[in-house]
C-alpha cells in the first residue's frame, strides 16, 4: 500500500525533530485505532531508516474496555507493571491516536476506571513516561475526528496536516518573548463571561511547546502556585475525559482548592473525579494556546488546548518541568476560548493587559498572533 507523502513527512519530522531518535535507541510506537495503521507503518519504516529499534504496539479503546471492564485490581496493576517495564526500557515513546469510538470507555465500571487511571495512566504514563522518556503524543485523522470537527474527511485531512506540519521553528522563536514575560510574572488575572480568576505563577518554570512532545503543538505553559488560586471560572469548551463527556464546566476556588464545581452533563461523574485523590481538587497547569490553524474546538484536547486565542488550565497533576507541588493520577485540561465569537476576555500579567479577545496586545508578543505565525 502506497503511503500518503504527508504521512511520511510527518513521521520524518516527529522522529528526527521532535524525539530526535538516534541509531540503536529503542522506540516504543503505540497506535490506537484501525485508521492509524498507515501512520504506524510509516513510523516503523522511518525508525528503521534512522537506525532505531522499534517495538510497535497496536491498541484500541475497544480492546482496553474489554480487558479493564472484566479485570480485578490485582490484574490491572500487573498489566500496568508490564507496560511500565517496557516504558522504562525504551528511550523514546510515540503515540499515534486515532480513536474510532471517542466515548468507548464512558461506561466502564467506576472501580475499574479508578484502577486503570491509578495504575496504568498514572503509573505508566504520568509517573514513568513523562519524566524519563523522550516522547511525542499525536493524533491521526479519521472520519470520527472529521465529524467531531464538523468537516468532510478530505477537508479535515487538509486542516490536520496544516496544523501539524507548520513551521515550528518560527513558532518557537515567536514564543520566546512570552516565555520571558511569564518567567517575570507574579500575578495573573483572567476576566471573561462567568470568569474572574486570580493566581500567581511566581517562580514556576515556563515551557515552550513547539512541536516536540505533542503534534499538533502550540502552547506556552507553566503552573499556578498551588494555593494561590481564588475566584471562579467558566470553561466554554466541551471536553471528554476517559471517554466521559462534560460540558460548560464551572469551578470556584479558595486558596487553590476547588470548592465548587459543576458540569451541565455528567455532573455526578465530575464530582467523583474531583475526589480521585488528594491532588484532584487542585490545579496543575496554566497555558496559552497559539496554533494559528486551530480555531474551533473538536472535543479532542490535543487540538483544543492549542486553539489560537485560548488558554487552558489542568485539574490535577503538574508536570515535573513546571512543578507546583501538586501530584494526582488525573491531569485534565479544560479550555476557555477568548475570541470575540466565543465571548471575548482579557488576561493581565501583574495588572498589565497582555491579551484581549484572543489577540496579544503587546508589541513584543505580536508575532504570536495567527496571521504572523502563518507566514
Amino acid at each position: 500500500m502506497k503511503i500518503d507523502e504527508r504521512i511520511l513527512k510527518l513521521a520524518e519530522n516527529v522522529l528526527k525533530n521532535s524525539v530526535k531518535l538516534k541509531k540503536g535507541e529503542r522506540i516504543y510506537i503505540e497506535s490506537f485505532g484501525q485508521s492509524t495503521l498507515p501512520a504506524l507503518q510509516a513510523f516503523a519504516a522511518q525508525a528503521a531508516k534512522l537506525g532505531g529499534v522499534p517495538f510497535y504496539y497496536f491498541n484500541d479503546e475497544a480492546l482496553t474496555k474489554a480487558w479493564v471492564a472484566n479485570a480485578s485490581e490485582a490484574q490491572i496493576k500487573a498489566h500496568a507493571e508490564i507496560h511500565k517495564k517496557l516504558m522504562k526500557e525504551s528511550d523514546v515513546y510515540v503515540a499515534i491516536r486515532g480513536y474510532d469510538d471517542l466515548f468507548c470507555l464512558s461506561d466502564l465500571p467506576a472501580k475499574q476506571a479508578k484502577w486503570y487511571n491509578q495504575y496504568y495512566m498514572g503509573g505508566v504514563h504520568t509517573q514513568t513516561r513523562v519524566p524519563n522518556t523522550r516522547w511525542c503524543v499525536m493524533r491521526f485523522p479519521n472520519n470520527t475526528m472529521a465529524a467531531m470537527a464538523k468537516m468532510s474527511e478530505d477537508a479535515f485531512e487538509d486542516f490536520y496536516f496544516k496544523s501539524c506540519l507548520l513551521d515550528y521553528s518560527q513558532m518557537d522563536r515567536a514564543m520566546r518573548p512570552l516565555q520571558k514575560l511569564m518567567m517575570k510574572t507574579d500575578k495573573v488575572h483572567i476576566k471573561a463571561k462567568g470568569t474572574d480568576l486570580n493566581f500567581s505563577i511566581k517562580n514556576i518554570p515556563v515551557i515552550r511547546c513547539s512541536g516536540v512532545v505533542n503534534i499538533p503543538d502550540g502552547e506556552v505553559y507553566t503552573a499556578p502556585v498551588k494555593n494561590s488560586i481564588n475566584g471562579y471560572i467558566q470553561f466554554n469548551t466541551d471536553t471528554a475525559y476517559n471517554g466521559i463527556f462534560f460540558s460548560n464546566i464551572y469551578l470556584e476556588f479558595e486558596n487553590g482548592r476547588i470548592v465548587k464545581a459543576r458540569s451541565l452533563v455528567n455532573d455526578d461523574k465530575l464530582q467523583k473525579l474531583l475526589k480521585s485523590d488528594d491532588g484532584a481538587c487542585y490545579m496543575g497547569e496554566f497555558a496559552l494556546g497559539v496554533n494559528p490553524y486551530i480555531a474551533k474546538p473538536m472535543l479532542d484536547i490535543l487540538f483544543d488546548e492549542k486553539i489560537r486565542g485560548s488558554f487552558h488550565m489542568a485539574i490535577g497533576n503538574s508536570y515535573d518541568d513546571a512543578f507546583n507541588g501538586n501530584k494526582s493520577s488525573i491531569h485534565w485540561d479544560l479550555v476557555q476560548i477568548q475570541t470575540p465569537e466565543c465571548g471575548g476576555g482579557e488576561i493581565y500579567f501583574d495588572d498589565k493587559l497582555i491579551r484581549k479577545d484572543g489577540r496579544f496586545v503587546l508589541k513584543e508578543l505580536d508575532a504570536l498572533n495567527p496571521e504572523n505565525l502563518k507566514k
